[in-house]
């Protein structure tokens, strides 16, 4: 049934019902997820726990927030996995459609794909820097 509408058209429709589905977040979710974004100057969404990381990108995320020498007092993360919608609402409030999620200072970064190409490049440390957010080079 679906194979004879072109290809453009499936993918339009697609797009179409997952904006549709994204317009349920609740205001306490929304509420809730606004409080953890002021909760920290950097805030992880992920799945698992920094110690305990529950997928590869979540993982990856934690470990370019290391190399860049993030200071823990201004880092928070928040297990997706705890609360379906934690996990569906930050993909309707970010407009992006993957977790882990980076916020420094209330502003949306991306996630693990843009983060390993802002290490790469250097942005991702002038980004932190700027924040304010490193460990004091006298601490580390």
């Amino acid at each position: 049934m679906f194979s004879r509408i072109p290809a453009r058209l499936s993918q339009l429709s697609r797009l179409s019902f997952v904006r549709q589905s994204y317009l349920y977040m609740s205001t306490e979710t929304r509420a809730a997820i606004q409080e953890a974004i002021k909760s920290a100057p950097v805030v992880l969404f992920m799945k698992g726990t920094p110690e305990f990381p529950q997928c590869g990108f979540s993982r990856a995320t934690i470990a370019l927030l290391g190399q860049q020498g993030v200071d823990p007092t201004k880092f928070a993360a928040y297990n997706v996995l705890e609360d379906p919608e934690l996990r569906e609402g930050i993909k309707e409030y970010s407009e992006w459609p993957t977790i882990p999620q980076l916020y420094v200072n209330k502003e949306f970064v991306g996630g693990c794909d843009i983060l390993t190409s802002m290490a790469q490049s250097g942005e991702l440390c002038n980004l932190l820097e700027q924040a304010e957010v490193l460990v004091p080079e006298e601490e580390k």
